[in-house]
């Protein structure tokens, strides 16, 4: 099976006193590269979900959140009267310094202040972790899941180009002795007409035989066939084969460049370009792939 590296997913812990909505993100990547966004009271616990996270995901850009939301009443918090004092002298500075009226309703500006209101120091227990850990994996299933579904479309078109460089290769036969022959007549033409030359002809054909041995592509057909075999082979192989699908891919290049150098046809140039065009799209794809 083939996954993406892109991929969603979504859980609630619901709590006595709050609710936690735990939302995990995914993209591609070279590596596991984890951003978190959670409460600092959730901090500790970083390390066991980074871990968590890593064998689940392996790889990508990974986007986790924690937003809290309290659904109890009994909140113990506080104004900090001598923060709320200082920013009420602050102001009344600032406003006669600048000439502007004070404001009407002090407490609904104050109150909103940063540190005015302070809590009780919050503790994580053991329970509340748990439900957590459990809404976590949940959030990842849904992950793993989208990402399931996104990579069978990512190995459906990869296949989809496969085949058509197999086919494009295969348009690139009735050419090869058309080719051949195009050349060594083109040589003997150009032989002819010079004048009062005399050359030997078996030394002539020894040549030609070097010379089109050097233009012949059957070897990078069959290495490009071999390479577009073990391409579908990994594809099948299971997850996390995309940086190895990447270096095949680069193998594949290689071929189609020296085919493309070596054709000396303007046909068989016509069709290595679709097959580098086929082959960039490939490359675009495997970017995505886990």
């Amino acid at each position: 099976m083939t996954y993406s590296m892109t991929g969603y997913g979504k859980a609630i812990a619901e709590l006595p006193k709050k609710k936690i909505t735990i939302e995990i993100k995914t993209l591609n990547s070279k590596q596991f590269d984890l951003f978190t966004r959670i409460p600092s009271i959730y901090k500790e616990k970083e390390i066991a979900l980074r871990s968590n996270l890593s064998q689940k995901l392996e790889r990508g850009k990974i986007d986790l959140t924690f937003n809290v939301e309290v659904i109890s009443k009994d909140v113990s918090s506080k104004i900090d009267h001598h923060v709320l004092s200082q920013y009420l002298q602050e102001i009344k500075t600032l406003a006669s310094e600048m000439h502007v009226p004070e404001p009407e309703d002090w407490f609904s500006i104050l109150l909103r202040l940063p540190d005015v209101m302070k809590q009780d120091t919050e503790e994580l227990d053991d329970a509340e972790w748990i439900a957590i850990e459990k809404a976590v994996n949940s959030a990842l299933d849904e992950v793993i899941a989208f990402r399931l579904q996104e990579g069978t479309m990512l190995e459906n078109i990869l296949l989809t180009k496969v085949e058509n460089i197999r086919q494009l290769l295969a348009q690139t036969l009735p050419y090869e002795s058309e080719r051949v022959e195009k050349i060594k007549t083109k040589i003997q033409d150009g032989l002819s007409n010079l004048e009062n030359i005399d050359y030997d002809k078996n030394r002539f054909e020894q040549e030609m035989i070097y010379y089109i041995e050097k233009l012949d592509i059957n070897e990078e057909r069959n290495r490009l066939e071999n390479h577009l075999d073990y391409f579908i082979k990994t594809l099948h192989d299971g997850k996390s084969q995309g940086k190895k699908l990447g270096f095949i891919a680069q193998e594949m290049g290689r071929e189609i460049n020296t085919l493309g150098s070596k054709s000396n046809h303007s046909e068989m140039q016509q069709i290595v370009v679709q097959m580098k065009d086929e082959l960039e799209q490939i490359k675009e794809q495997i970017l995505n792939v886990l």
